[in-house]
């Protein structure tokens, strides 16, 4: 299974390269488009899920990995609650 690093910047301007291990994440994103936080966080959602799914249905269990970059991007995206219009950016995919 083919996995992937997507490079994000965060709407204060912070990278972080975040992990999937699957290439679905090209379904739902595209490098330099920028998404509204709550659309980023749905998307990461929906895609993270497939891929673990993915992993699940070729391995006989979810992706700890991909849960795990979930919960880390919806830990990160709770520090611009308070953010007028929060956006985040994709800089790149790495496969």
């Amino acid at each position: 299974m083919p996995e992937m690093r997507f490079h994000i910047r965060w709407p204060d301007g912070r990278p972080e390269a975040c992990y999937s291990p699957s290439l679905v994440i090209k379904d739902y994103f595209a490098p330099g488009e920028t998404y509204a936080l709550a659309d980023f966080l749905a998307r990461s959602r929906t895609a993270l899920m497939i891929a673990s799914n993915r992993v699940e249905a070729k391995y006989g269990m979810p992706c700890s990995r991909a849960l795990g970059q979930l919960a880390r991007i919806e830990a990160a995206a709770g520090l611009y609650a308070e953010t007028p219009d929060p956006r985040v950016r994709i800089d790149a995919f790495d496969e």
